[in-house]
């Protein structure tokens, strides 16, 4: 496993998380068959809200840092608390991840940090806690998604390196490359990502956060 330096030193209170988000003109693609052109870029908005929001309130969360390069989305989710790095490696999600623990460790070395999708609107804080509170035993340590393919959380302890291989079928990749599966019963709002109509009627049991809940909603009904 990769380490940023070879003396481990204390690490600094508190989580920071890296939230990704393309440009909501591109975002939540497979969204449009049920949501529709015009929607499906506020829902993408404002699932990112909901997430960044719940990762805010979390007792074990410092600071947030979003990496977009998408100025209605900065906007939002700088009003909200979030500290907006621009995509400027503009070479995918695992790129853009890496520059934003870069970002964050140019201000706090020894961080201990995590990657969570933009698309959570069903997060709840006292959930995102718990994960955290697993992840910290562990030098890098994940968490599938709800299909159990792919990856919602990943993190890594202070002085080591992300890794992140997001995208598809991850879950494999993450364990391949070392990272702890957490396995936890009662974190659903952390696994429940979405991607398609079906994913957002699943997230919408657990319940909604208010932003996505004020878009969707109405139209649903």
């Amino acid at each position: 496993m990769k380490t940023l330096h070879p003396m481990r030193a204390a690490a600094d209170e508190g989580w920071s998380l890296v939230v990704p988000l393309k440009p909501l003109a591109l975002a939540k693609s497979r969204l449009a068959a049920a949501a529709g052109p015009r929607l499906r870029p506020r829902l993408a908005l404002a699932f990112a809200e909901d997430t960044v929001g719940a990762v805010l309130d979390c007792a074990r969360v410092r600071d947030v840092a979003v990496v977009t390069d998408d100025p209605t989305a900065s906007e939002a989710l700088a009003a909200l608390g979030a500290r907006i790095v621009p995509d400027s490696p503009a070479a995918g999600l695992n790129a853009a991840l890496a520059h934003g623990v870069r970002a964050v460790r140019s201000l706090r070395p020894w961080a201990r940090v995590a990657a969570l999708n933009a698309d959570l609107p069903a997060l709840r804080p006292e959930e995102l806690t718990r994960v955290l509170d697993v992840a910290a035993k562990f030098p890098r340590a994940f968490l599938a998604d709800a299909a159990e393919i792919g990856t919602t959380f990943l993190s890594a302890g202070p002085g080591v390196e992300l890794e992140p291989a997001f995208g598809g079928a991850s879950r494999l990749r993450h364990l391949s490359s070392g990272a702890v599966e957490i396995r936890l019963a009662g974190v659903d709002s952390v696994r429940r990502d979405v991607d398609t109509g079906a994913d957002l009627a699943a997230a919408g049991e657990l319940g909604l956060g208010p932003r996505t809940a004020a878009r969707w909603l109405p139209a649903a009904g």
